[in-house]
């Protein structure tokens, strides 16, 4: 696992004033404002009952990492400005050597949103990564954005980058479905439009697709406050496929491919909303499951929650989420500061 947390980052548009004031405040309260410990913890549990009997610094000295991919035996992370390699064997419990620089991402010094993702493709040659935008709408000037707010694409073989498809705020989670092999993603959208405006997403990524931020949201619904517009790129704009509610934000995402659950489980997937910082009452702070049917997305079921009490007070925050070995779903909490594993109930045996 990433311990990890956003660096201070140069001063921006979005942290000044009374805005910025109310912003640092909230996020301090809900422990979202902590030093980055810059490590990767690696937890074994080596008789399968759930609980790591061990656990040891796996690598240290790093840049706010936050994603991970195991390529057979390379581990890829993504810091905040760019994705780094280590070597990795079964059994192996720390790195042998200091990070090798992979590729760049854009990072500091304003870094927005720094969280970054890396995922590899299905047949294990391309890399994929997530970027969020440098800010809410373009508020620190679109020279800031270049790169971001978007998904780029790493070929292994040829070491050649592109970017994959844009316009996506702030795609986090990152997965590809069973039975198509397509590329789906959780978006955060933009903020201070409502309580109620616009809806996270749960999307499937088109190459070169634009999704239009900042310009549009949902496709052809222009924001007003966006200077100077762009109705070319507006009318472009593809609408997602599925909504997740306002300002859940939406982080993690995966697809089941365990064998323990029951079968309508199989395929689906679990999204973790991580809870925004700036609505009231406040939404998300669960985890959904989203059954798929024939590729498409279907009716969400709450999965596991009580991350808010009765009172609303917040008790933890759902981030990453992963399928383990085994075919439980293993959930990390960075307010409560625990992975949750949760388990398919035991059968009654039959007699």
């Amino acid at each position: 696992m990433a311990e990890s947390a956003g660096e201070p980052s140069k001063a921006n548009k979005m942290q000044r004033g009374i805005r910025g004031f109310v912003q640092k405040m909230l996020m301090k309260k809900m422990k979202a404002a902590v030093p980055s410990p810059n490590k990767l913890v690696l937890l074994r549990d080596q008789d399968g009952d759930g609980a790591a009997e061990s656990r040891t610094v796996f690598a240290q000295g790093l840049r706010s990492p936050f994603g991970m991919t195991l390529v057979g035996e390379v581990l890829y992370v993504a810091n905040n400005d760019g994705v780094v390699r280590f070597a990795y064997s079964s059994g192996q419990t720390a790195a042998a050597g200091p990070a090798e620089r992979v590729f760049d991402l854009p990072g500091p010094p304003i870094n927005h949103h720094w969280t970054k993702n890396v995922v590899v493709s299905p047949d294990g040659s391309k890399l994929y990564a997530t970027v969020g935008s440098n800010s809410n709408i373009g508020d620190n000037g679109m020279e800031n954005e270049v790169g971001r707010a978007a998904i780029w694409e790493y070929d292994i073989a040829s070491a050649k980058i592109r970017t994959f498809a844009s316009g996506l705020r702030n795609p986090n989670g990152i997965d590809f479905e069973l039975s198509t092999g397509t590329m789906w993603t959780v978006v955060n959208e933009r903020d201070e439009i409502g309580n109620d405006l616009p809806p996270d997403y749960l999307t499937s990524v088109r190459q070169g697709g634009f999704y239009g931020w900042p310009y549009s949201y949902w496709g052809q619904h222009v924001d007003p406050r966006v200077r100077p517009p762009r109705p070319d790129l507006v009318e472009s704009a593809i609408v997602p496929d599925y909504g997740l509610g306002p300002h859940t934000a939406s982080l993690g995402l995966v697809f089941y491919r365990g064998g323990t659950y029951p079968p309508s489980y199989r395929g689906g997937a679990f999204v973790t909303q991580h809870g925004s910082w700036n609505r009231q009452p406040l939404n998300g702070y669960r985890v959904v499951f989203i059954p798929f049917v024939a590729g498409r997305p279907q009716a969400p079921q709450l999965f596991l929650t009580g991350f808010l009490n009765a009172e609303s007070k917040i008790q933890g925050r759902p981030v990453g989420v992963v399928v383990d070995k085994r075919g439980a779903l293993l959930v990390a909490d960075d307010v409560g500061g625990v992975i949750w594993r949760v388990t398919a109930a035991a059968q009654p045996a039959l007699h």
